[in-house]
């Protein structure tokens, strides 16, 4: 009788056991291989790249994962309770997602991180603002678009860093520009979309810069009058891919690819022949693409595997009718992008400024006989003054010292005080950040000759100039 008793509590316990070991089993799936996107039930709108709404801050959208060996299975949400989320992001581990996302309908929208084997989600950001668009950086920690408001801009969005514990917040963008989608390359450099805002409104570009802020420089420019859709994702093979609008169709989204080696003249429109519109892209391990595709506007954005070899669409991974589907990420683990070195110091108030001939625009220079009016100084401009006219050296250099985190423009005078060549882009430099440049307009895949500049034989000329009235007055190198 005792034995019989023992038996039974035995496979009691036993049982019990087991069915733990199930559960835990169950609990701890792993989802790799499975594809987040997010899922929006309103209408698409149209983008706006000053506020974001309607496109970055998409009401009631939400993140769901789907089986692809089962398309035909129901979705899982992941963000279940969140009146809107957005902008999921894998880690290189495969093991978590950033995520942006509005917890109730009047709150700000915040930085989260989801652990995708317990489904525990965490706050990252507590700002007062809006937080969108992270990605994450090497080192624990990520970058994200934070709704910055100033008097000269007014609006717009400025690029942010922090631990993924959401300490030790960093502002790394300085000039009056909006920014948007960022992602991580591998070479450890942050690649966004940028929109000059103020004094006027331009096209977007991609713009790249380092996880400090340092370095930032145009990465590509499209044609006059198009606009930028979507992150810009680093291929297998070399390739940049995103989603650009024709000229003068901000509606009609096309499948653009450049190379990372030459991004300025290597574009290729990989859906030209392809009637309809797309939205997002992500590459995929195997070379191709998923992407955010619909025929017509009547039509909800699903998900499709791209050709990129072939430029064919093949068929959809996923359709609903009553859904657009955006965004889509593959949870796997991926090449975590390197860590850069940072020669930020914030003990220090200034960075310098290198030039090496001011005469040098695009492939014309002023030692190639060409016969363009010859510069003789430069004017530095602030966002509401002029900061000073400095008249370089013979060979057409000059060596700055301008205050740290302040935005500013250079212009080009000749010996009359005319202006030959307007302001370049706007340029920030962080605390000790040292940048050069060929020229003033010049080519952007341009290098420096091997000489050295004359500038730098003196102390570098303090930005801005202390002087009474810096318009009739000049710093001189010689």
């Amino acid at each position: 009788m005792n034995r019989t008793r023992a038996t039974i509590i035995l496979s009691i316990i036993m049982a019990i056991g087991s069915s733990g070991v199930f559960f835990s089993s169950c609990k701890g799936k792993s989802m790799d291989g499975m594809i987040v996107f997010t899922q929006v039930a309103g209408k698409v709108q149209d983008i706006n790249y000053i506020t974001g709404d309607s496109w970055r801050y998409i009401p009631q959208a939400r993140i769901v994962a789907l089986d692809p060996d089962k398309p035909g299975g129901s979705l899982k949400v992941l963000t279940e309770g969140y009146f809107s989320a957005r902008s999921p992001e894998i880690s290189c581990d495969g093991k978590c997602l950033l995520f942006a996302a509005q917890q109730k309908q009047n709150d700000p929208w915040q930085i989260w991180e989801m652990n995708l084997e317990d489904s525990k989600i965490r706050r990252v950001t507590s700002s007062l603002e809006n937080c969108i668009d992270p990605a994450y950086l090497p080192g624990g920690r990520l970058v994200f678009s934070k709704l910055t408001i100033n008097d000269t801009v007014n609006t717009g969005h400025s690029l942010y860093t922090c631990n993924l514990d959401g300490s030790n917040i960093k502002q790394i963008t300085f000039n009056p520009h909006t920014y948007f989608a960022s992602t991580v390359l591998k070479d450890g450099r942050v690649l966004t979309i940028s929109r000059q805002l103020y004094p006027d409104q331009e096209d977007p570009i991609l713009l790249i810069l380092r996880p400090d802020g340092t370095k930032a420089e145009m990465f590509y420019k499209g044609m006059a009058g198009s606009a930028l859709f979507s992150r810009g994702w680093e291929t297998m093979n070399g390739k940049i891919v995103f989603i650009e609008s024709d000229k003068g169709s901000k509606e009609r989204g096309n499948l653009v690819s450049i190379n990372y080696n030459r991004p300025l003249y290597t574009r290729v429109n990989l859906t030209s022949e392809i009637k309809g519109d797309f939205r997002t892209v992500f590459p995929l391990q195997s070379g191709r693409l998923l992407v955010s595709y619909r025929p017509t506007e009547a039509y909800r954005y699903a998900l499709y595997e791209f050709d990129p070899e072939n430029k064919v669409l093949g068929q959809p991974v996923y359709n609903n009718t009553d859904y657009d589907a955006l965004e889509a990420v593959v949870v796997e683990k991926h090449t975590r992008p390197k860590k850069l070195p940072s020669e930020v110091d914030m003990g220090v108030k200034t960075g310098l400024l290198l030039c090496q001939d001011i005469n040098v625009f695009e492939m014309q220079s002023s030692g190639n006989g060409s016969s363009f009016p010859k510069a003789c100084k430069i004017e530095v401009l602030g966002i509401d003054s002029t900061l000073g006219v400095v008249r370089v050296e013979k060979d057409g250099s000059f060596y700055l010292k301008v205050i740290a985190d302040t935005p500013f423009q250079i212009q080009t005078i000749d010996e009359d005080g005319r202006i030959l060549h307007g302001p370049c882009g706007w340029i920030w430099l962080r605390p000790n950040e040292r940048r050069g440049c060929v020229g003033c307009h010049e080519d952007p895949e341009l290098v420096p000759d091997n000489r050295l500049s004359l500038s730098v034989k003196k102390p570098p000329v303090i930005i801005p100039v202390h002087i009474s009235d810096v318009k009739e007055k000049e710093i001189s190198l010689e």
